[in-house]
């Protein structure tokens, strides 16, 4: 089966994800009043989880799968990048990519959650740019690395770790040894973005870059014009409940592939999910087109869990077996 063979040849693969890490902190309870002092509801805590976030939770992706994959990006020396460093040794995760920056905060979201819905999320964070010393020890972490790797995914969040001169860095090594880059990106970043392999932006990311906005009707020029502008290979604009449109260099006509009906209680790291099971299928010789059928499949998975979530092997071999018609040409 095709599915078998995907989840087969990825965990041959190995993935470095580079990006900015963060904690996700969820404070779970129960609503049953309003506050009297302002109208906004009580919620009695009942149990609290500290979380992998941000592009470690591409990290979390890969690895629900039975990928191979390392982590690289800055932290602060602080109790919550003490945390995050927990979370990866209890994972046997390789901290060797993390980097330690004094004086910065760790990236913290904190979303509180009343009778299984988010009520409030409250963030803690840094988007201070790098210090000399740390981005030297960024590149030579990257020089050492990237060498034996299969592709490098960029998460990036904005928060610092991903700018100019470490975006380059990247693709430059990445070109050298012939290996897949493929972005997840940012707003705030989409003028570094250059020559990847393949960017995921959402529809308003995607308007954002573009300078205008992008719908179905000038979906094929809104997405063909972003190709030029990053020189990329592949663009993959996600189209949340209208699914995602694939657009290939030098082509003129797309693939869109149709969502899943499924209900969604979160859209918190879908994001995620589609970069990773994306770049897996393309470390391993599948094309964007199969990768993408799958890694649509996978989101639509996600998105029916509360949270950042991810997807296990046994659920996309159900899932695949059960909505692959919709892909079929």
């Amino acid at each position: 089966m095709f599915i078998e063979d995907f989840l087969n040849r990825i965990k041959e693969k190995k993935i470095l994800i580079i990006g900015d890490l963060m904690l996700d902190r969820y404070i779970w309870g129960k609503v049953s009043r309003i506050s009297p002092e302002a109208p906004v509801p009580v919620v009695r805590v009942e149990k609290e989880e500290l979380k992998l976030g941000g592009s470690a939770n591409v990290l979390n992706n890969i690895l629900s799968l039975n990928g191979n994959a390392k982590i690289c990006g800055v932290i602060g020396d602080d109790l919550n990048g003490e945390k995050l460093l927990e979370i990866l040794n209890k994972n046997n995760i390789d901290p060797g990519g993390i980097i330690i920056e004094k004086n910065r905060t760790t990236t913290v979201k904190t979303r509180i959650i009343g009778n299984n819905q988010q009520i409030v999320r409250v963030d803690r964070e840094s988007d201070n740019g790098l210090f000399l010393s740390t981005f030297k020890k960024l590149q030579k972490y990257l020089e050492n690395n990237i060498p034996e790797i299969d592709a490098v995914i960029i998460s990036d969040y904005g928060k610092g770790v991903i700018f100019k001169e470490s975006f380059e860095l990247i693709i430059n090594l990445c070109k050298r040894y012939n290996k897949i880059v493929n972005v997840d990106p940012k707003n705030q970043n989409m003028g570094i973005y250059k020559k990847p392999t393949l960017l995921t932006p959402n529809l308003s990311e995607a308007s954002f870059a573009a300078g205008f906005p992008i719908n179905f009707k000038n979906l094929k020029n809104g997405g063909n014009h972003l190709l030029k502008k990053f020189e990329s290979d592949y663009l993959v604009i996600t189209l949340a409940d209208k699914g995602m449109a694939i657009f290939f260099k030098n082509k003129d006509e797309y693939v869109h592939l149709p969502t899943i009906a499924r209900d969604v209680y979160d859209v918190t790291g879908a994001g995620d999910t589609v970069i990773s099971v994306l770049t897996l299928g393309m470390a391993a010789d599948f094309d964007v087109i199969n990768s993408a059928k799958i890694a649509n499949i996978a989101a639509g998975i996600v998105v029916g869990k509360l949270g950042a979530a991810t997807v296990h092997e046994d659920e996309l071999k159900k899932a695949w077996k059960q909505f692959s018609v919709f892909f079929e040409n």
